[in-house]
């Protein structure tokens, strides 16, 4: 599971499509709502919230929903008040594990996200334990059925893209979170459709775990992802592809 893209690919494969749909619906509408918040309702002014709303529009978001998620951060229409958590630590076989929870009770957040922890064999950290173990980045996630390696090569490297690289059905397009924006809108211009796009935390190297760990570690990454105050996990695990 070496790639940022697989841990993504094996949570699309899970459950039924409108059952995810409707998490990751409710965790965009959090993520519109904080941005916001904290940075105003006007999206070219607001660099994280004009990243939610691309998020938002990739999942075929309604435009209603984006609306009124827009005028609950601003207070133009009365909302909850998300508090931003972050979480680290080590899951089965010691491998790094980041969780970011958007969250309107700080407690249960906590409560939920150890319990998930405990259970299956890892324990959360203090701050600071592995985030270094990260890289901030842009990735930009496209078919192969979407592109050739020469085509992005040639439209991503120009736009500003770090390096381009080969996982398996896909290309990830990795970028500096400033570069993020203007890759997206060239391979949007040339037409190449993007099966995700998101600034995320990117592994600096890669932990293996097989076996029992590597089970208990999926099993603990679908229960934080289901995991209502959950927003993101990130995790530098390296698990076999025959595990998915």
């Amino acid at each position: 599971m070496a790639g940022h893209s697989k841990w993504a690919n094996i949570k699309h494969k899970k459950g039924k499509e409108d059952a995810r749909r409707g998490k990751v619906f409710t965790k965009l509408i959090k993520e519109i709502t904080v941005a916001a918040r904290m940075g105003g309702g006007d999206p070219s002014a607001n660099p994280r919230l004009r990243s939610a709303i691309m998020a938002a529009k990739a999942e075929n978001m309604p435009k209603d929903n984006l609306e009124r998620a827009i005028k609950k951060g601003t207070g133009e229409m009365e909302g909850v008040n998300y508090e931003e958590m972050t979480y680290e630590g080590y899951g089965p076989g010691g491998a790094a594990i980041i969780v970011e929870s958007l969250t309107d009770n700080k407690n249960r957040a906590i409560a939920d996200i150890r319990h998930i922890f405990t259970k299956y064999g890892g324990n959360i950290g203090s701050t600071g334990c592995v985030s270094w173990m990260f890289d901030k980045k842009g990735l930009i996630v496209v078919s192969k059925k979407s592109a050739t390696e020469e085509q992005l090569m040639e439209i991503a490297i120009d736009a500003g893209a770090e390096d381009v690289k080969d996982e398996g059905d896909d290309f990830e397009v990795l970028t500096a979170p400033e570069d993020f924006e203007a890759v997206k809108e060239a391979l949007d211009n040339a037409k190449i459709t993007c099966s995700s796009a998101e600034v995320t935390l990117i592994p600096q190297n890669y932990s293996r775990i097989e076996g029992a760990d590597a089970e208990r570690m999926i099993k603990m990454m679908d229960a934080l992802d289901d995991c209502d105050d959950v927003q993101n996990v990130h995790t530098n695990a390296d698990i076999p592809d025959d595990m998915e």
